[in-house]
Parts: structure tokens; sequence; C-alpha cells
């Protein structure tokens, strides 16, 4: 194949810049001898277009390059999928926290550290804190990469648009300044839009699987739905008495589950807005609230020997105050299981992706792995997981790496194995 050539135009454009460079720099000699040489005339008043463009010309390049570094590990994930022995795929598909193997630190944020979420395909994590930002890091390296700074008071959660088949390319963060952003990946990080609506604190942001809505929970008593692509609130959901402190959707998009102050968990038809069930058992403060993927499902169906085949939102699990994690069925109400183990309040949950385990964290420093094929005994402890409460947890869906985040201000990426 024929190298490409620069049309004269282009020429003179790149002459000109690398004039532009020389100039710049304070290189006289090498400036007067280009300039003598290509006989064009420079204009060095910062106005014209080749101004700078050798610099932006390079940091482009060196983007671009990272780019496609990130675009050849998405596509080697995908060929080589979560369960099949690619080189990013845990080799162990049960894979639990390592107590072998100091896990990574992430340590910048100049207060507590509230949420934390694994990006679906490339190196990344997000930290959100109530410093107001958020900050991204590397966590293979445990590199600092760059801060997200846009919200005014505390960012209490951060969420990747990581449904089925979807890229991440959207980050959502919510925060004690009653709004919602959305940062645009692919536009070097950029907050394309601001959602505003809620007349309190922003606890929980949650994508829906398609992307195309956003869910978030408030201390206005609300759960609201967002169109993505507008900004615009299109649903307000109303079921719960006090603060709401968690959110999620369920896999098929149906469903949204809600928990709160009022220490009950609501399940609501995103689409009507009704409210079709309360889950009422703890006895304090929901934290958090979380749908059982459809693999899970099936493996709590066979301990509680359902008659009917599990469907996408059939189980959710909770976290409380009252120091315990439960898994309710949301078509009954009924409470299938009640995992204790935990000496003080539960921050956070998470289900592995094997489908047999669930995890949680709180405020006894605690990580612990249930065993939901067992009854939820506890397979594995990790104590001491930080200095002070672990207020936060995420679990890699492709690699086997779990994250938490911490009030002593720092988040961790434990190996697992």
């Amino acid at each position: 194949m024929a190298a490409a050539t620069l049309t004269d135009k282009q020429k003179e454009e790149l002459n000109l810049s690398v004039l532009d460079y020389l100039h710049t720099n304070g290189f006289t000699a090498a400036f007067e001898g280009l300039q003598r040489e290509t006989g064009l005339t420079y204009l060095g008043d910062g106005q014209q277009r080749y101004s700078n463009l050798l610099e932006k010309k390079w940091i482009s390049v060196v983007r671009l390059q990272k780019k496609v570094m990130d675009l050849e590990d998405k596509l080697s994930v995908y060929n080589t999928g979560p369960s099949s022995p690619g080189r990013k795929a845990p080799s162990n598909p049960d894979f639990l926290p390592s107590v072998a193997t100091p896990p990574t630190t992430l340590a910048g944020h100049r207060a507590a550290v509230t949420s934390i979420a694994f990006h679906p395909l490339y190196n990344s994590i997000a930290t959100a804190s109530e410093d107001a930002n958020v900050s991204i890091w590397d966590f293979e390296t445990g590199e600092y990469e760059r801060t997200l700074k846009g919200h005014t008071k505390a960012v209490n959660a951060v969420a990747f648009d990581d449904g089925e088949g979807r890229l991440g390319n959207l980050l959502a963060t919510a925060s004690s300044d009653l709004s919602i952003k959305l940062w645009d990946l692919q536009n070097d990080w950029k907050c394309i839009r601001t959602l505003q609506g809620h007349d309190e604190v922003v606890s929980a942001v949650a994508f829906t699987p398609s992307g195309d809505f956003l869910v978030s929970a408030s201390r206005d008593k609300t759960v609201k739905v967002w169109e993505v692509a507008t900004g615009y609130c299109v649903r307000t959901i109303y079921g719960h008495e006090e603060w709401v402190r968690g959110v999620d959707v369920s896999e098929d998009g149906k469903f949204v589950a809600s928990c709160g102050n009022d220490h009950n968990i609501v399940i609501s038809d995103i689409n009507s807005g009704d409210v079709v069930n309360t889950l009422k058992g703890h006895s304090h403060v929901v934290e958090c609230v979380a749908f059982a993927p459809l693999l899970t499902s099936k493996t709590i169906e066979k301990i509680v020997g359902a008659s009917e085949v599990a469907v996408p939102g059939q189980y959710v699990a909770s976290g409380s105050r009252d120091n315990t994690v439960r898994v309710w069925d949301t078509e009954t109400g009924f409470e299938v299981m009640t995992l204790t183990g935990h000496d003080n309040w539960i921050r956070s949950i998470a289900f592995h992706p094997n489908g047999k385990y669930l995890l949680s964290t709180g405020d006894d420093k605690s990580l612990i792995v249930w065993d939901l094929t067992n009854n939820g005994k506890i397979v594995r402890t990790v104590d001491a997981v930080h200095e002070q409460f672990v207020t936060c947890l995420d679990v890699h869906k492709r690699r086997g790496l779990i994250a938490t985040g911490s009030e002593d201000q720092t988040a961790k990426v434990f190996k697992c194995s």
C-alpha cells in the first residue's frame, strides 16, 4: 500500500505549526532556518489556526493511543467472555477475597469514600467522596487518573451504565447538592447533563439495563425515573414515608427496589410508578438493596423449594442497621433468608457473579461472603478491611476483583483466588 502523502495545504499547515512550536519554545536558530527554507510568513500573535497546533496534535495522539489500548482490552474481554479462560477472566468462578495477598489501596480523597464502582470493561474504577469529588483510578496499577469536579457538596453514589451489552460510556453521580450528573467517558469525562428535581439529598442512583433510564433515591422520600437522553424526570414514585437510602433495578428493567429510614423495602413498577409490594421485617434503617440476578434467583429457588420458575426481580436482598442481611421473595413479600454475622450496621451488599454468594460490608469494618446454597453460611470473612467503617462495596462481574470504600478516606481493591 502506498504511503499517504500530504496536500500542499496540509504541508503548509504542518510547517507553520512547527514554526510556531520552535518560536514559542525559544529555538531561534532552528526557527529562522526553517522559515528561510520554507519561505512562509509566520504570525506569532497566538490567534492563528496553527497556534499551539503541534502540542494539541501530540496530546490527541497520546489520547488516541490510550483509547486504542482500551478498545483492544475491551475486545479481548468480549472475545473471551466472563467464563472463558481469557487472560482477564478469573481462573476460579467461585473467587473469594484473598487474605494472603494485600489489597491495592487507593488514597487521595480528603473525606470519607461513600460509593465505589468498577467500569464494566476498562481498567477503571470510580470512587465518590464527601469531599464533593469523584476520583477515577486504574484498578490494576492503583494509579490515580483524574478527578471529576462539579458537585458542590458530598457525592453519595456513583454508577456506570453497565447493563448487558452496554459499554459503560456514562457515569452517573448523585450528591447532597440535590443534583445528579452524567459524565461521558468518550468525551474526556465531560459532564454532559445535570439532572435536577429532587428537593433533598440524592442518596443513590442506578441505570436500567437498557441504559435509557436512570433511577434515583432521595431524602425527599421519593424515587425518580429520568430519561438519560434528555435529562427529564419522567416519573416520581411515592412509596416511602422517610428518607430513601438505596435503589436498584431488576434485570428485565421492569421493577425498582428501594429502601430507607422507614425500615421498609418497596418494590415498584418502573413504568406505572405503582407500588406492587412493601417488604417489612427489618427493625432499623435499611441502608442498601439489590435485586438478585436470575442465576442467583435460581439458586435461591432451589433452597426455598419454590414450585414456580424464578423470573427477573423475583428475589431481592437488603442490608440494615439492625445488623442483618435479608433475602426476600418480592411476589409474596415473604422473607426467605436472614443472614446474621455482622456486629454493626450493614452499609453495602453485592451479589457474586457465580450465582451462589452474597457479599456485605459495614461498620464492623469486615467483609463477609455468604453462601446462599448452604442456607447463608459464611464462607469467608475479612476482618479489619479498613481502619474505619466500610461504607461501600462492588464486585467486578468479569474479573476476579472486589472493591471497598471507607470513612478512612481510602478505597481498596482485593485480588481474589
